[in-house]
């Protein structure tokens, strides 16, 4: 019975018989809690040693587990973890073709393996796909739309097609994904209300949002500054994909004008062996206050380099909720951001923001004011709304409660 159908049949009954239906009704669902299979494909696997759907895969299927589920994670065979279970959920390793034919194309052929495992191998009741740019193939294949069990439920994450590192043809490919994506998912799931707005006012199709999430630290280590010569409270910090979306040269441009240049230096923390990224380092690497400090792939000096930076760069213009930018909020960063709907979702009046280089210059020009009326206050705002809204353990009920209403209605 459905859960709409049931209210008013017991709006009709005696508040006697109203009470059994309710103890019925919670000891149908505490049943059917621990009788859900659940399947998380599409990631590189856990635990997470890439980004930012494999901790996002880790913590919820490992919160679900907790919780009495049965979980399943799928993972690419080279993979370093080789155990078939982690903290409570099974882990399936499915061979990728990446290794040798890049991860461009082999994604769809790890995505295709996956999810035909998952039909044929097993009994799922809901499968959760990270993403849908190498999933759509599959889905088309395996006619997924017209599939009645299991319960497909895709997140959307960002607005792939406008990401300027794709070129026109690949832009248009992944636009036609996107709608592909929406039109054999079952449901549709976005971490920022940017995205769910989007796709309700394009497609007309209802889409849940539940967030992305973060981690408050309390083991930042001030010893690391040395490793990267850094003071404290002494830098500006960028941490992003050196990719065009994320607009580095946008806060570099507006860095180099302003007054700060030659006072506190900008540090810009990503890869730089992208196309983009060696564009940047060209552009750029010869000013003596920005520097590129490559990639920082130890969580811990990430978080410490984060917490005792002066203020915090975040370009990032076309994703959802983006997982550095909850980091930044849970490392009490002072963020200075790109004026989008997405990122305002997420900081609302927390923040400064800017749409310009002229822009940035002007913020910091007035930095030594902003920052003194400013700083704590939205520091403490940004940290309060990561313990009630990004929580993990918030986002492990809400992904639950959500799971159980599509299975309860199923």
């Amino acid at each position: 019975m459905k859960l709409s159908c049931w209210n008013r049949y017991t709006k009709s009954c005696s508040e006697k018989k109203r009470l059994f239906c309710i103890l019925e009704l919670s000891i149908y669902l505490h049943i059917l809690k621990f009788l859900m299979k659940i399947a998380f494909i599409g990631t590189r696997g856990i635990p997470n040693n890439y980004g930012g759907f494999e901790q996002f895969a880790e913590y919820i299927s490992v919160g679900l587990a907790k919780r009495g589920h049965a979980v399943t994670v799928y993972s690419p065979h080279f993979h370093p973890y080789k155990k078939d279970f982690y903290k409570g959920v099974r882990v399936k390793h499915i061979y990728s073709p990446e290794t040798w034919m890049g991860s461009s194309v082999g994604s769809f052929f790890y995505d295709y393996f996956s999810l035909k495992d998952a039909l044929k191998r097993e009994k799922f009741d809901i499968i959760y796909e990270a993403g849908y740019t190498s999933i759509v193939p599959a889905y088309i294949w395996f006619n997924v739309k017209n599939i009645k069990c299991p319960i497909f439920i895709t997140n959307m994450d960002g607005l792939e097609y406008k990401r300027t590192k794709f070129n026109k043809w690949i832009r248009k490919f992944v636009f036609w994904e996107e709608r592909q994506a929406v039109k054999h998912s079952h449901y549709l799931i976005a971490d920022n209300m940017g995205i769910h707005d989007y796709y309700k006012a394009k497609y007309s199709k209802t889409c849940r949002f539940i967030a992305y999430g973060a981690d408050i630290h309390d083991d930042y280590n001030q010893e690391v500054l040395k490793e990267f010569k850094l003071e404290l409270n002494g830098y500006y910090l960028l941490v992003a994909r050196l990719e065009p979306e994320n607009n580095v040269a946008m806060a570099i441009e507006g860095y180099l004008a302003s007054k700060e240049n030659g006072r506190k230096p900008l540090i810009i923390v990503g890869k730089t062996n992208t196309p983009h990224g060696k564009k940047l380092v060209a552009q750029y690497a010869k000013e003596s206050y920005v520097r590129f400090i490559g990639g920082i792939y130890d969580f811990d000096k990430l978080n410490s380099v984060r917490k005792f930076s002066f203020a915090y760069f975040h370009g990032h213009s076309v994703g959802g909720t983006n997982p550095s930018l909850l980091e930044a909020m849970a490392s009490d960063c002072f963020i200075l951001a790109n004026d989008n709907i997405f990122n305002r979702s997420v900081l609302k009046e927390n923040a400064q923001y800017y749409h310009t280089a002229m822009e940035v210059t002007k913020l910091l020009n007035d930095m030594d004011i902003i920052a003194a009326r400013d700083k704590e206050k939205f520091i403490s705002a940004n940290l309060e709304e990561i313990k009630t809204e990004y929580s993990w353990e918030h986002l492990v009920d809400e992904h639950e409660k959500y799971f159980m209403e599509l299975f309860v209605e199923k």
